[in-house]
């Protein structure tokens, strides 16, 4: 497999939305507050999502997300930051869905099919 060959199991969609972080924890009750940092999602799946932001997040740390496909469409997650990039203005944030329902990720399968 070259290394331009797409490993991800689940397809990413284009999405515009912004998240605000007011905290993020890891387990064994390590909680950091106060951060209010402002996400813009660029892209999900019924894996994750892609994410830019100018505050600088510890990778391995998760937090709550209200997520919102469409007038009406959302629903709340536990997100996981798995990798971190340097971006032009930021870092470009790659996260995973934590314990996410099947039927939360249909939600997703049914966005893909507004595109």
């Amino acid at each position: 497999m070259d290394k331009y060959t797409e490993r991800r199991k689940f397809e990413r969609l284009p999405i515009e939305l912004s998240l605000e972080i007011s905290r993020i924890f890891k387990q064994d009750y390590i909680e950091i507050s106060d951060i209010d940092a402002e996400i813009n999602v660029t892209d999900i799946s019924k894996a994750g999502i892609g994410f830019l932001s100018t505050a600088e997040l510890p990778v391995n740390y998760y937090f709550n997300g209200k997520i919102t496909l469409s007038e009406g469409e959302f629903f709340y997650a536990v997100i996981e930051i798995l990798r971190k990039n340097d971006a032009d203005e930021g870092y470009h944030y790659g996260a995973q869905f934590v314990g996410l329902a099947p039927f939360l990720a249909e939600k997703i399968d049914q966005y893909a099919k507004t595109l």
